[in-house]
């Protein structure tokens, strides 16, 4: 196992190899963590938070003083903001994890059946009542310390299992994006983001996007619009601003660097829209909070 302490301020990891678990433990002050999602499964608790609010889909919620949410779509973005939280002692952490569910698996065995119907309601965001989070939380606050990689597994299993024998849980997002990913339109939308993340190094034109969705360009925006909640120049920045955050999380390369690998045109437009989005400038970004990650 591997204990690695950075200057970070969010994470979003990819498992490597044979990895099972990411745990990541963090104390702060506040939420700066960029809209996001991730292919992995994410079970994220967080504590002394009240005020925060909590996005999930078309889900958004001010979150109390404990909260614990569990996300298995891979397109389904979250972000915790900071809102109108003034705690001093944010306590969060962060499972991100890969099991296999389908019934050739062990997970499609009976002995798994709640946890793998848990995970399949996951895919709009679960969020456990208080009851459940206080069934796992001393589980939850001692996982971080085990150091036996199997033990730390079976640990994690079982917070699992309790918690798909909870009753109270409740999913997250509903109506426009579950139709986003249901209707037939849905697929148009799909086939957009998945170009754009694709490539978004690159100059995205708005005619090349509407070709793809087989519309007119200003039937396009307006279609984009109604069904992801953004216009489109700002969902190609925002996503370009996804990657560069975890550039600047993740790796070592100059800030130079990542401004043209993320698609921006020059690092001063880069500097400029960062600090208006983010509110701080990519090394302040860079250097905010300390966190301790575990890999399992």
């Amino acid at each position: 196992m591997e204990n690695v302490e950075s200057r970070v301020i969010h994470e979003i990891t990819q498992l490597m190899g044979k990895d099972v678990l990411y745990i990541a433990e963090r104390h702060k002050k506040e939420f700066t963590y960029p809209i996001h999602n991730h292919e992995v499964y994410e079970l994220n608790f967080v504590e002394n938070a009240a005020g925060v609010r909590r996005v999930v889909g078309d889900s958004n919620e001010v979150i109390g003083n404990y909260d614990l949410v569990l996300i298995t779509g891979p397109d389904l973005e979250h972000v915790w903001e900071q809102n109108t939280c003034t705690s001093d002692d944010i306590h969060e952490i962060t499972i991100h994890f890969d099991l296999d569910l389908s019934d050739s698996g062990m997970f499609g065995r009976n002995p798994f059946n709640s946890i793998r119907q848990m995970m399949e309601a996951a895919r709009m965001g679960l969020a456990f009542p208080l009851a459940a989070i206080m069934k796992v939380y001393n589980q939850l606050n001692t996982l971080i310390q085990e150091t036996d990689h199997f033990y730390a597994f079976i640990k994690f299993l079982t917070i699992l299992y309790e918690l798909s024998c909870c009753d109270g849980a409740r999913t997250l997002a509903t109506s426009s994006y579950a139709k986003v990913e249901e209707g037939s339109d849905s697929r148009r939308v799909q086939k957009v983001k998945n170009y754009i993340n694709k490539h978004y190094r690159e100059d995205i034109r708005l005619a090349t996007l509407s070709d793809i969705a087989g519309m007119s360009p200003s039937a396009f925006s307006r279609f984009f619009k109604l069904h992801t909640g953004r216009n489109l120049t700002d969902y190609i920045i925002d996503q370009r601003l996804g990657y560069a955050s975890r550039m600047l999380v993740d790796s070592t390369h100059s800030i130079s660097e990542i401004s043209y690998a993320c698609g921006f045109n020059n690092l001063s437009n880069f500097n400029r829209i960062f600090r208006k989005k983010k509110g701080c400038s990519p090394s302040e970004f860079r250097d905010t909070y300390h966190k301790t990650r575990i890999i399992v």
